[in-house]
Parts: structure tokens; C-alpha cells; sequence
């Protein structure tokens, strides 16, 4: 049972360009089952969170982190009466347009591309699923139904100013109502993938050896779960305690998510979709105090394990990565596999080059694009 704010798979304004729809899928599930088998997802695999993808069969990377965004968004989705597959469909995809090499990465590509409008990856994850996956006879791109797209390009809020240019151009031709909220299920989505990166970063970070349980004990929601571990299982092992604790502290998130929406969702009593987008505030939240203490963890981890001297090393030589192959290609685009050379031969102009550039480099994995830049010789 659907709430009324929830979005109905009846009343969705389809895709851009009309097909018969399943009949025994709804539009979303469809979506979803797109975007599982395509050439991005797959990669994700391969494209790291925090480390390089090779440095530990522990360490999540885009394709685990997008699970688990997926396990908690419909969790949240099913207990607040939201459509779960279209909350599904928006988790999965919402990593699709990160760079290899994380952040470090992303930031990298942004740098040599900001002469010619920059690079953001929510708006390289809607170019990849309405342009560059190129599978379908009829169309480039997935098709999918106009609220995954908005679910895809405004899951964090409305988008305002000036916009990425994968964006506006897709915009231009297929208003998603950039200026408004985006349903509630793409706010649940954004919400888990807050609750999953917590979570596994302080994992990741455990196990990596960048801080120890002693040190994440001082910190807000974490220190009382791990006492709440030690006085109910007295002596247990280090992984075991780990892992109970780390389990409490992400119960604690989801369950203030639930609690703190459904005040506002009752407050707010929007009875459409429609409603939910116009309102001046998203209704899928974390309340203000843990907000608050979420910002003292996030702190915790920018300087023990974003900064640590192993992470920061990493990031200045997949930076080089990234910016040899850039250079080289934009110097060499012959050098760029044959199904690009046409696209590369027809642009116009540097800035269209360097797009194109930008969106090979873009869905590279950790491993390829090291392999790449050893290839091809870079770097010295």
C-alpha cells in the first residue's frame, strides 16, 4: 500500500521516448532492472570509496556502497508507504557518474575540465543513462521514466544556478523541474546513501588501521553503542565488537530518518507527489541533533582516514593518473579505443573535445585507468 505523497507507478509521465510498458513490471522495476545490467553498474565493481580498488578485498567500492545505499533506501522507503522500486532504481543509479578513484578522482577531472564547464558526477550519472550507455536499437541511453531521471539529477535538493553542462543540455530537451524538490523516494535515497557512507567509512577505517575503537568511542552515537556492546556481550572479540557496535550506530541513523520524516511528513500532509516537490523544505531527514552529530564524525574522518598520510599519498598519484591521461588524450585522441574516434573527429571545437575526453576518462575503473597510464607510458 502506497502513501498518497508516494509515487504511483500509474501517474508517472513515462519515458522520452514512448514504449509499451511491461505487463508484469511496473515502470520502475524496469528501471531499476536497467540499470542492474548495464555497462556502468557493472564497472562500479571496480571503482573505489576511499582506497584503490586493489589495496584490500575488505574495502567497499562503488558497486558494494551502491548495494548497501540500495538495502537501506528501501528499508526507509517501505517503512514511510513510498514507492520502494523507484527508491531502488535512484540508489542504484546514483553513483553511476563517479570517476575512478573516488572523490580524488571526481576532483581531478573537475580541475582540468574547469576552462570548459567543469565535471560533477550526478550530472555525468544522468549523461551515462540518457546518452552514453548505447545498447537499445531506438535510442541512446536507458529510457527511463522521467522520475528516475529527476530522482537521478535532484536527489540532494533542487538545483539552482548554473548548472553543470550534462545537465542543462539534457534539461533543455526534457524538463526535469530542476528548481523543485524531487520525490520522496529520491530523498530517501540521498538519505541512505548518507547512512551507508557513515557507516562503512568508519568500517573501512577500522580495518584499515587508521584509527581503533578506543579513539571512535569518544565520538557522539558511536561511544554509547559500543558501550551498550560491551555491557551486554562482556569479553567479546575485536571483530565481533566492531561489528555489533558499528550495527547499533546505523540502526540509530535509520531509525531517527524514520522518526524525524514521518513528523514531517505528517505535518506537512502533502497528498501527491506533486506536493511533496513544491514544499520549501525535503521531508525525508535526518533530525537536527544527530545532523549535529553526524557533522562531529564526518569531522573525525576527514582528518583520521580523508587525510591520513597513506590516503593523502594515494591522492596526489592517482591525481597524476588522472591528469596525464587527460593531457595525453586531449594531445593524442587517436590514441582513445576505435568506437570513440568518430565522436572525437566530428567535434567542433576544444571544448567539445575535452567533453569527450572527460567522459572516457569518466567511466574508466581504478585498474584500467592505471593500466592505461602505464600503457601509454605516462607520467615518467
Amino acid at each position: 500500500m502506497l502513501a498518497n505523497y508516494a509515487t504511483h507507478p500509474g501517474g508517472s509521465r513515462g519515458r522520452l521516448y514512448p514504449e509499451d510498458e511491461s505487463a508484469f513490471r511496473e515502470p520502475f522495476q524496469r528501471d531499476r532492472d536497467r540499470i542492474i545490467h548495464s555497462s556502468a553498474f557493472r564497472r562500479l565493481k571496480h571503482k573505489t570509496q576511499v582506497f584503490v580498488e586493489h589495496e584490500g578485498d575488505y574495502f567497499r567500492t562503488r558497486l558494494t556502497h551502491s548495494i548497501e545505499v540500495a538495502q537501506v533506501a528501501r528499508t526507509i522507503a517501505g517503512a514511510l508507504g513510498l514507492n520502494s522500486h523507484l527508491t531502488e532504481a535512484v540508489a542504484l543509479a546514483h553513483d553511476l557518474g563517479h570517476t575512478p578513484f573516488g572523490h580524488t578522482g571526481e576532483d581531478a577531472l573537475d580541475a582540468m575540465m574547469a576552462p570548459f564547464g567543469g565535471f560533477d558526477h550526478n550530472a555525468q550519472a544522468l549523461k551515462i543513462v540518457t546518452s552514453l550507455e548505447r545498447h537499445y536499437a531506438e535510442w541512446d541511453g536507458l529510457n527511463l521514466t522521467w522520475e528516475t531521471l529527476e530522482g537521478i539529477a535532484k536527489h540532494n535538493g533542487p538545483v539552482v544556478g548554473d548548472l553543470p553542462p550534462a545537465l542543462a543540455e539534457y534539461n533543455a530537451r526534457h524538463d526535469l523541474e530542476l528548481h523543485t524538490h524531487a520525490s520522496a523516494e529520491a530523498q530517501a535515497a540521498a538519505l541512505a546513501d548518507d547512512i551507508a557512507y557513515n557507516n562503512h567509512d568508519l568500517h573501512d577505517g577500522l580495518r584499515a588501521g587508521l584509527f581503533d575503537m578506543d579513539e571512535i568511542a569518544e565520538l557522539p552515537i558511536i561511544g554509547p553503542a559500543i558501550a551498550e556492546v560491551d555491557a551486554t556481550y562482556p569479553g567479546l572479540d575485536a571483530g565481533r565488537r566492531r561489528h555489533e557496535a558499528l550495527r547499533r550506530v546505523f540502526g540509530v541513523m535509520v531509525e531517527d530518518v524514520l522518526t524525524t520524516s514521518q513528523a514531517l511528513l505528517v505535518d506537512a500532509a502533502p497528498q501527491s507527489v506533486e506536493e511533496v516537490r513544491v514544499l520549501d523544505h525535503a521531508v525525508i531527514r535526518f533530525s537536527p541533533a544527530l545532523w549535529a552529530d553526524l557533522k562531529v564524525i564526518r569531522e573525525f574522518l576527514f582528518t583520521r582516514m580523508y587525510r591520513a598520510p597513506s590516503v593523502v599519498a594515494m591522492r596526489a598519484r592517482v591525481t597524476h593518473v588522472v591528469e596525464d591521461l587527460f593531457a595525453h588524450y586531449r594531445a593524442v585522441p587517436s590514441d582513445l579505443p576505435g568506437e570513440w574516434r568518430a565522436e572525437i573527429e566530428a567535434a567542433t571545437s576544444d571544448r567539445r573535445l575535452a567533453r569527450l575526453v572527460a567522459d572516457y576518462i569518466a567511466g574508466m575503473t581504478d585498474r584500467f585507468a592505471l593500466q592505461e597510464h602505464k600503457r601509454l607510458g605516462l607520467g615518467g
